[in-house]
């Protein structure tokens, strides 16, 4: 924590504010309103990724960059999907292509919008693009990540654009994806693997890793499985539990209202940390991976969404019985971060 106090937080909070003012000089105004709105409303997400660049001090600077910029566009198509007029699976594709060409540093950039009414972003998407493509080139190790990430932006990228389409087509093509994908993580039921592709930690753990000129490709392989399903699952279930309210209102889909009851949801959330614990365990630095699991548990249940919301209240109260002291620290921590914001 005084790392993430003293290098990490002043400059991701400098990086966010970087492109606040690129999003402020967006011509178009539908793409500025929910460019701004992510930044604004998702900053935690960009505060909580940077946390692994505290591991590798001496490139935070790269890996700042590159993570800020890389869950802004994933917070930016999100909101621009969400809000969208456009219910064109397509579309959807096209946009969330610059994920994908922003992990590979030879993409050449393509028209990302013109699909869409709205189309003039000032370059911000591309920019964003670019950005990740020229922190990337300075990570040493990245050959040996690079199709890692590569699996897990791609299964995001299918995520958004089935979770996006005409509200009575999503859960037929969500069933139809996973369908093709369960063997590899029969544990789990099909919002739960949708749930984990949605996270982009794996995407950040990879980042980190390829920081280090000796990744080699078994050590990029552990580090996928150890995130991906569980600890990924684990991020976005989260998000959703506490974003219940609001996706009722949006009329937005959400994971977490698959559940038989509040009861199956808490015992299948709990299954899901005991298996990221153990995931993580069989990884180097596994004690630095749990403090990320008790960190999600703790940056999550202390949102003030919670209080709002007399299921998700009662979950939490569950989830946080019997807390370690590491979670306990964490939930006090990120209340005051808040406050900061």
């Amino acid at each position: 924590m005084n790392r993430m106090y003293r290098y990490i937080l002043p400059e991701t909070q400098r990086t966010l504010e970087y492109w606040r003012q690129r999003a402020e000089q967006i011509p178009d105004i539908e793409l500025k309103k929910q460019a701004l709105a992510s930044i604004s409303g998702k900053a935690f997400h960009c505060i909580g990724g940077a946390v692994y660049a505290a591991v590798n001090l001496p490139a935070r600077h790269t890996l700042i960059q590159l993570i800020v910029a890389y869950q802004t566009i994933s917070d930016y198509l999100d909101n621009l999907c969400d809000r969208s007029r456009s219910l064109d699976p397509e579309d959807f594709r096209l946009l969330h292509q610059s994920m994908l060409d922003a992990v590979n540093p030879a993409a050449e950039p393509v028209h990302y919008y013109a699909l869409r009414e709205e189309q003039e972003d000032g370059g911000y998407l591309l920019h964003l693009v670019e950005t990740c493509q020229s922190c990337i080139c300075k990570l040493p190790g990245y050959e040996a990540a690079m199709p890692y990430i590569l699996d897990l932006a791609r299964l995001y990228t299918d995520l958004q654009v089935y979770k996006h389409i005409k509200p009575e087509l999503r859960e037929a093509a969500l069933m139809d994806w996973w369908n093709l994908h369960k063997e590899r993580t029969p544990e789990l039921r099909w919002n739960e693997f949708a749930a984990a592709t949605g996270s982009t930690l794996g995407v950040f753990m990879l980042f980190l890793a390829a920081s280090a000129p000796n990744l080699t490709d078994s050590r990029a392989a552990a580090i996928h499985r150890s995130y991906f399903p569980h600890v990924c699952g684990l991020h976005i279930l989260l998000d959703y539990l506490i974003d219940q309210h609001e996706d009722r209102i949006g009329g937005d889909l959400n994971f977490c209202n698959y559940y038989e009851d509040t009861e199956t949801m808490l015992d299948r959330i709990v299954f899901i940390v005991n298996r990221a614990r153990t995931d993580v365990s069989s990884i180097p630095e596994s004690s630095f991976h749990r403090m990320i699991i008790e960190g999600l548990l703790a940056l999550y249940l202390s949102d003030p969404k919670v209080s709002e919301q007399q299921e998700v209240r009662r979950v939490s109260k569950v989830l946080m019985k019997k807390s370690p002291l590491m979670r306990l620290f964490f939930f006090v921590n990120s209340r005051w971060i808040r406050r900061q914001l």
